[in-house]
This record gives structure tokens, sequence and C-alpha cells, in this order.
């Protein structure tokens, strides 16, 4: 009866960390990934659960992002970056270090609901947020990959920073970066 039981254990929780990713208007690829329920049983848990939320949650198209570049564009992105990299780090969604093992990078309901905590406590500091929840997915990834990505330290002030795998110079927070911080 045991082992019944744990099977039950898992897809309720799989179930409950698909529901959490619906509520974020993730893709359907996305919830596959992270909790191995099939498009079909996405799509039907979107039927009969969110067709009834207060508010319309829009189901995306298309690809997942997939562009570093995003994270970069502009200060108050930057910011929001450092900000939810700080989240993730700190939930244990994004280990310290990046890893090389394969195994460690993988989505599962475990860090998918980790990732979900990071989110929603970055949303309640941000609530203008401009990173959504799919490139909150894909940073996830490439900060735990560390092949693109990786969190880092501000030269002078040790804030943490998201910067690229091989930056050219010290990287510095926009605080210490600033022409008015200098006077």
């Amino acid at each position: 009866m045991r082992i019944s039981e744990d099977r039950y254990s898992r897809e309720r929780l799989s179930l409950e960390l698909a529901l959490r990713f619906l509520r974020h208007e993730a893709r359907t690829q996305t919830i596959r990934a992270w909790t191995g329920l099939t498009d079909d049983r996405i799509r039907k848990l979107y039927r009969s659960y969110m067709s009834r939320a207060p508010r319309y949650l829009a189901r995306h198209r298309g690809k997942s992002p997939h562009q570093i570049a995003y994270f970069t564009r502009s200060l108050r992105v930057q910011q929001e970056t450092a900000i939810l990299a700080t989240h993730l780090c700190l939930q244990g969604a994004v280990p310290v270090e990046p890893s090389a093992d394969a195994s460690d990078a993988m989505p599962n309901v475990a860090r998918g609901e980790l990732l979900c905590n990071a989110f929603e406590a970055y949303q309640g500091l941000m609530p203008s947020a401009q990173i959504s929840f799919e490139h909150a997915v894909f940073l996830t990834m490439a900060l735990t990959r560390g092949e693109l990505l990786r969190v880092g330290a501000c030269a002078d002030c040790s804030a943490l920073i998201v910067m690229e795998r091989f930056p050219i110079r010290d990287k510095r927070c926009h605080y210490c970066a600033s022409p008015a911080h200098w006077r």
C-alpha cells in the first residue's frame, strides 16, 4: 500500500505545481518539463481550474524566452534580474556555484516549487515587474548551468549581480557604477 501512496503523493505534487505554473501564465512546454505531465493533462487542468479564475489567465504560445540579452537590455531589468537572482539563490532554486552535472540542471517538481516561491517573493517586492515567469524559468536554468550567465559580486560593495560567464572587465552594481556615487 505504501508504494501506491507514494505514487499518488508524487502525482499530487506535480498537479499542484502545474496549477502554480498555470497561475503564472507558463507555457505548456515549460509545465511539461518541470512536472512530467502530458500536454493533454495540462490543457485539461487549465480548462478545469483556470476557467473559473477571478481574472483571465493568458495561455502563451510559441517558444519560451531563450536570449540572455533580455536581462541586460535596460537598467531597470538589470536591477530586477539581480533581485530575482537573489531570491532564487535564497530559496535554493539556483545553486551557489554553477553545476557541470546535467542532472543538477534538470527541472523537477522540488526545484519548481522553490522557483515559484522565489518568483512570488520577487513579485511581492516588484508589483510592476518587467520579468515574466517564463523569463524567470530561463534565468533559473541559465544560472544553474552557468554557461551563459552566473551570479557574481560587485567589485566594490560585494552586492549580488548577474553577469556574463566571462566578463570583459570587473563588474560593478549600478549604484557603485553611477557617477553620483563617485562624488
